[in-house]
């Protein structure tokens, strides 16, 4: 994984067309998206649906698949895991917890995502689209391996484009409930879907074909 420094970030929601300054601490996180073969390797089968391959990105993945799979991944690695889920299992999720202190695996925050994709770029997106992204002008409207794409500056690839990624954050409770953040961008996208700042939201049920996540850790 990439250790990413300390740092802060300024968020934008272009809807409300608020924004709001978030610390970032110093934490890991890997340079490209869960993979069909790791996820396959940790829960035993990749889900049906989404683009085939071992080095594809997972896809078809809920935000609740996210954060068990990280629970997972971390147990397997002797590490402590990150969240604690009710008894419950709520649909919503609103009994899931994160022990940010943890050494375990977890979804990022949308701060850490967005302060690691832009990598000190205060730009739209940190390259040009077509040698960055899988984007609808090069996809031919498929996923694509992870990786094939030239990193950021700290080494990230497909931070924008080839799939969207979960991040842990609520995306505003007060409007729209329990729906959770996810960030960077699909194959299937027009460039204005894949820049760094934009923000989508569905309910952490959601499963989709250009949806994936990718694992931090807490240093």
């Amino acid at each position: 994984m990439v250790e990413i420094p300390a740092g802060e970030i300024v968020l934008r929601d272009e809807g409300t067309r608020t924004t709001w300054q978030v610390k970032v601490a110093a934490f890991r996180l890997a340079p490209h998206p869960v993979t069909r073969e790791l996820y396959d390797t940790v829960r035993g089968e990749a889900p049906a649906g989404g683009a085939a391959g071992a080095r594809t990105p997972v896809t078809e993945v809920s935000w609740l698949d996210a954060i068990r799979f990280c629970n997972l991944l971390s147990e397997a690695s002797g590490l402590t895991p990150c969240y604690a889920l009710g008894s419950e299992q709520d649909p919503d999720a609103r009994d899931v917890d994160c022990d940010w202190a943890a050494d375990g695996y977890r979804l990022p925050s949308e701060a850490e995502w967005e302060y690691a994709c832009r990598a000190g770029d205060s730009g739209v997106r940190y390259g040009e689209l077509d040698e960055i992204a899988w984007y609808r002008g090069n996809s031919g409207d498929r996923v694509h391996e992870v990786a094939a794409k030239a990193p950021n500056a700290w080494g990230l690839h497909d931070m924008i484009g080839n799939v969207w990624e979960w991040c842990w954050d609520l995306y505003d409770p007060g409007v729209y409930g329990p729906y959770r953040v996810f960030r960077g961008g699909g194959a299937y996208d027009p460039p204005r879907g894949c820049r760094a700042s934009c923000r989508r939201k569905s309910h952490p049920t959601l499963r989709i074909d250009d949806l994936g996540f990718r694992l931090a850790r807490s240093l």
